[in-house]
């Protein structure tokens, strides 16, 4: 019987062909959405893991988020500096560094914060980190060698930002891979961004209304000279001292009950405190209700498909009447008629489900593969324990669906097919 199928098959290779390419397209469909939404839930909250507080100014929690976890390009309104000094002085404190972004290079954002959030984000992976202006680290997916000179633009240069003369960091280290929008950064001293940006700390005493570089009001200074910059001076990380606006700080709290009190502190008229896992989870929301929407869509696309195929399927056992009435006439019994039928069925959807499920990973790998290239963050591709149900449950409704043409096959009369 498995011979006469696999004949049958062979002779009809090119209508099984597009049989079992329809069923894998439609199964391709919602195993990529579903993989692909996955991959962004678990690296978005892999990449949130590595920073337990974000802090700064009033505003959206979403864009502080995006903004200091993420490196989203957007300006932030600026807090007193004075509350990073208030921070590491604070005794539930472990750590804490201050983030200034707006700069770019080559598609690279341009971040400024401390020697400590250096070494808090992962060990270098070659040289050393920066001690002086004008040196900067790269991530691990920066495509530059030690040593290169990096010019920023402020803003992105193809949105019309303009290249800062006053200063070109050269890179001295490179960190290990973080699985981060921070892989696709260059970290340079945050005093470096300030003087870049003219933002003199008498001058920021008061950061309300600002952005995060306010540099069309001060950049160029009162007579519109640039501001003089020595790429060479040593870094002074004493935050005691007055210092500008911060647009965020990232804090590492000493213990959990810690974190919570710092937030609950720091959520007044002047500062925001934000978990990042908290801010994600209403983010997954949204995303969750764009996910039942594309899976609506699948599942659609996926119902016409199965429709489509019994439909076809019925017919082809209607044109096959003559050779069900002589495998009958030459003593075939009912039941391997319908065997033969149902098996040849049930194998070319379970051939194109299975085939669905390699495709669509394939194409979820691929897509998680290009979004992690361009945000720089890991976006792991892979199966759960539940798509294993999944898949009995297709095969199941599948050899449901099978059933009814070879349900047909089995009353069909055998003179009645013969004289068709």
């Amino acid at each position: 019987m498995i011979g006469f199928i696999l004949a049958d098959l062979r002779r009809l290779w090119a209508g099984s062909l597009v049989f079992v390419l329809l069923v894998a397209l439609a199964t391709a469909l919602g195993v990529a959405v579903t993989l692909q939404e996955r991959a962004l839930r678990l690296g978005s909250a892999r990449a949130a893991d590595k920073f337990d507080l974000v802090i700064g100014a009033p505003g959206s929690e979403t864009q502080l988020v995006l903004s200091s976890i993420f490196l989203q390009p957007s300006p932030l309104p600026l807090m007193e500096g004075t509350v990073l000094a208030r921070l590491l002085a604070d005794p539930r404190v472990a750590s804490a560094a201050p983030v200034g972004f707006g700069d770019s290079f080559g598609g690279y954002a341009v971040v400024g914060t401390s020697t400590g959030l250096v070494g808090e984000l992962e060990q270098l992976a070659e040289g050393r980190v920066f001690a002086t202006l004008g040196e900067a680290v790269a991530g691990a997916a920066v495509d530059l060698a030690l040593g290169y000179a990096v010019k920023p633009t402020h803003g992105l240069a193809e949105l019309g930002g303009h290249a800062h003369t006053e200063l070109a960091y050269r890179i001295v280290g490179r960190l290990k891979p973080t699985g981060t929008a921070w892989d696709r950064a260059i970290l340079v001293p945050m005093q470096a961004v300030w003087a870049l940006h003219g933002m003199a700390a008498a001058e920021h005493d008061d950061a309300d209304g600002h952005d995060d570089h306010p540099h069309d009001e001060t950049a160029s200074g009162a007579g519109g000279d640039h501001p003089h910059i020595d790429a060479d001076a040593a870094l002074d990380e004493d935050w005691s001292k007055a210092t500008p606006g911060l647009p965020a700080i990232l804090v590492k709290p000493k213990s959990i009950a810690d974190a919570y009190k710092l937030r609950q502190d720091y959520r007044s008229n002047t500062t925001l405190a934000v978990f990042p896992g908290e801010v994600l989870t209403n983010l997954y929301a949204t995303l969750g209700d764009a996910k039942r929407v594309l899976v609506g869509v699948t599942t659609g696309a996926q119902v016409l498909v199965a429709a489509a195929i019994l439909l076809v399927t019925i017919l082809h056992v209607g044109q096959r009447r003559r050779q069900i009435g002589a495998l009958r006439a030459f003593g075939a019994p009912r039941t391997a008629v319908f065997v033969i039928v149902w098996s040849e069925l049930f194998a070319l959807i379970a051939a194109g489900v299975l085939s669905g499920f390699a495709l669509g990973f394939g194409a979820a790998k691929f897509i998680a593969g290009y979004l992690s290239g361009e945000s720089g963050v890991a976006m792991p591709v892979m199966f759960a324990a539940g798509d294993g149900f999944l898949v009995f449950a297709i095969l199941a409704f599948a050899g449901c669906l099978a059933m009814l043409p070879a349900v047909l096959a089995y009353r069909q009369s055998p003179a009645a097919a013969l004289r068709a």
